[in-house]
Formats: C-alpha cells, sequence, structure tokens
C-alpha cells in the first residue's frame, strides 16, 4: 500500500509528500484550493496529478493524508463521505496535533482505517528535504490498523512515534506548541532587548543561534534540567536584581522574565541546585508585586 494522495497540499503536506516520495511512495494525486498551489505542489515533490477536488485525489489512493486546517479536517471528510466513493481497504490520516482521529469517524463508518498521524516537526515551508522527519517523534492515535499503517510509514522516514490517548492531546499539542512557537516568541523578545541595548536587529539571529543551539545541545546531551544554566540555578541575586530593574521600562517583557525566572527557580529547587538560604529571598523577588 503505497498509492498515496495529498489533501490539502500546503507546507505540510508537500513537505511529506516529497519525504515520501523518496522513501517509495508513489503521490497519485495533490489536492488544494486553487490549482495553481496544487501545481507548485507537484514540482516540488516530483509526481502527482494536481488537482482541485478532493473526492478524485482520494480515489486515486490507497493512503490518503488530509493536511487542510484543524477547524477544516471534519468539514473534508464529511465532504468526502458524501461523496459516493468505495473507501474500503483505504487508509485516511489527518496530520493534527489537536484534533482527534474522531474527526474522520465519516469515512470510518464506510470502511476506511482512519488516524490522526502528527509530526512533531516545525514546517516553514513548502520544503524538498527527504530527511526532514528522520529522528521526528508522530503522535498516532486512532484504529489498530491505520496506527499499524502509520508506524510503517514512520519506520521508513526514519522517525519515532507516540500513541497518544485522544483526551491528552490538547495536552500534548500545547506542550508542542511551548516547544516550537513558543521559542521563536522568545527569541523575537531577545532580539527586542539586543535591539534596545543598542544592538542592531540584524545582528540579533548571529548572537542568538549559537547560543540557542548550544543549549539544545545540551539537552541532547545532558536532560532538561541538567542543562540548565544561569543567574536563577546560580542563586545570583544581584544580577537577576539588575534584570529585573533594566526590564522595568518594558512591562510585557519584564512579566515574561519574572514567570520564567520562578519556573527557572522551582527547576533548581527540585534539583537541589540552589542553596537553601538563597531560595526564599529568590522567592520574594520573583514574586508577583
Amino acid at each position: 500500500m503505497t498509492n498515496t494522495a495529498i489533501i490539502g497540499a500546503g507546507r505540510l503536506g508537500t513537505t511529506l509528500g516529497f519525504a515520501l516520495h523518496q522513501k517509495g511512495y508513489s503521490i497519485q494525486a495533490l489536492s488544494c484550493r486553487t490549482l495553481s498551489s496544487a501545481q507548485e505542489s507537484s514540482r516540488i515533490i516530483g509526481e502527482g496529478t494536481p488537482l482541485t477536488d478532493n473526492r478524485r485525489a482520494a480515489e486515486a489512493a490507497d493512503l490518503i493524508f488530509i493536511t487542510v486546517p484543524d477547524d477544516k479536517i471534519a468539514q473534508v471528510a464529511a465532504a468526502l463521505a458524501a461523496a459516493g466513493s468505495d473507501w474500503s481497504g483505504k487508509c485516511v490520516f489527518h496530520c493534527s496535533g489537536l484534533v482527534p482521529a474522531h474527526a474522520l469517524e465519516p469515512l470510518h463508518s464506510q470502511g476506511a482505517e482512519t488516524a490522526s498521524m502528527h509530526p512533531l516537526q516545525s514546517i516553514a515551508g513548502k520544503a524538498a528535504e527527504a530527511e526532514i522527519f528522520s529522528g521526528v517523534y508522530f503522535g498516532l492515535e486512532g484504529t489498530d490498523k491505520a496506527v499499524k499503517a502509520a508506524q510503517e510509514i514512520i519506520r521508513r522516514l526514519q522517525g519515532g512515534y507516540l500513541v497518544i490517548q485522544p483526551e491528552n492531546k490538547p495536552l500534548y499539542h500545547a506542550a508542542s506548541s511551548i516547544a516550537s512557537n513558543f521559542l521563536v516568541v522568545l527569541l523575537e523578545s531577545a532580539s527586542f532587548l539586543l535591539q534596545q541595548a543598542g544592538i542592531d536587529r540584524d545582528l540579533a539571529p548571529k548572537i542568538l543561534e549559537p547560543l540557542t543551539q548550544g543549549t539544545l545541545h545540551n539537552v541532547k546531551n545532558l536532560n532538561i534540567p541538567s542543562a540548565l544554566t544561569g543567574p536563577v540555578i546560580r542563586g545570583d541575586i544581584q544580577s537577576i536584581k539588575k534584570h529585573l530593574s533594566a526590564l522595568k521600562r518594558f512591562p510585557a517583557y519584564h512579566e515574561i522574565y519574572r514567570k520564567l525566572a520562578q519556573q527557572a527557580l522551582a527547576i533548581g529547587i527540585s534539583q537541589k541546585k540552589i542553596p537553601e538560604d538563597k531560595i526564599k529571598v529568590l522567592e520574594s523577588l520573583l514574586a508577583d508585586k
């Protein structure tokens, strides 16, 4: 079962389609809202009939990936189910980390095996990268047969997988957002503060990237708590006072710093890395006043 169709061939759909094509899957069809977008995706992947008809795309394949926005998944599934096609023997996946596989129930009721298969990877554009999912974990939930089919796909992509209970998907997805989306927010915050310190904004990525990569290297080679460095974990009260004083000019960034420092303090306490005589002082310094 390698004949594959992508419904919603945007950033994720195209990137996934290219990676699958490189691993031996035959991309039969790509369906988008506009033909020009489907044609662009077909050029990037190197195959696949560009369409604007989801039903025709689904009929061309045994594996169907629905990679539309979260709020469109149930709508697309219902429309496909109402189209009168034969769904027996097909596997249908959506790629949302938040929406449960149950959103595909109209197709499951007509014989399809269904699951959600969410890659824990940030996709910023339509990418022609064969190994973009190598080492990446996918969150899975759905029917047993579809989950097993997804595991084989992930094995070919050289990724890993987690089986997530539907009721736990909001927490799982929130964790993903914190690690990926909010990392960008933090880097933008750091970039803003560097600019306020008189440093050219264009230099910010060059300054921050080695620092960020070094932190991720430590996370990979140690563990998350052990990778935490800085004034909080050292109990450096004077440095924290100076940070907070400087940030008072920027209330939003002051609040971000204070809240994150409180979390750093909690990690330090749990790791028994902060001297007992400094804990109360730090708690008071970082309190909401």
